[in-house]
């Protein structure tokens, strides 16, 4: 059995779902933080079945939570104080993303006045439906499950 150290300050992220790790990493800019990041994938849950977790020795503030709950809002986010788990925070979809995603249409504001921030209000909670503030175009991943 693999056993991760605990972290004493930080945030661990569980119930990933299995193989979201790495792109979770990517989209939160772990990459680019000081830090040091355990990644374990394909974890036995038993609620899951696989899960994936990340275990980030960092303050709290530097993780971008809208971006989170935006991919995965049922990822929980345990907070570590003195090595102990002092917060368990549930996610909710963000009510408005921030230069998170990309507007794709071509007629929109935002493709002519590239210094306007995207901005992406949440249309249809149920449904997990974001749309563009200018434009009003629902937004897509592409093909692979992604976005920008």
């Amino acid at each position: 059995m693999l056993n991760v150290g605990k972290i004493e300050e930080g945030f661990v992220l569980d119930h990933i779902p299995a193989g979201k790790a790495m792109y979770i990493y990517h989209h939160l800019g772990l990459d680019k933080l000081d830090c040091p990041v355990a990644i374990i994938k394909n974890a036995r849950s038993n609620a899951m079945g696989k899960k994936d977790i990340l275990k980030v020795e960092c303050d709290i503030d530097s993780l971008n939570l809208d971006v989170l709950a935006f991919i995965d809002h049922n990822i929980t986010v345990n907070v570590i104080k003195d090595g102990e788990i002092k917060e368990k925070r549930k996610l909710e979809l963000p009510r408005e993303l921030v230069d998170v995603i990309k507007c794709t249409n071509p007629r929109c504001i935002t493709s002519i006045e590239h210094e306007l921030p995207h901005i992406f209000y949440l249309a249809d909670e149920e449904r997990e439906i974001y749309r563009c503030k200018y434009c009003d175009v629902k937004y897509e991943e592409n093909d692979a499950g992604e976005w920008n």
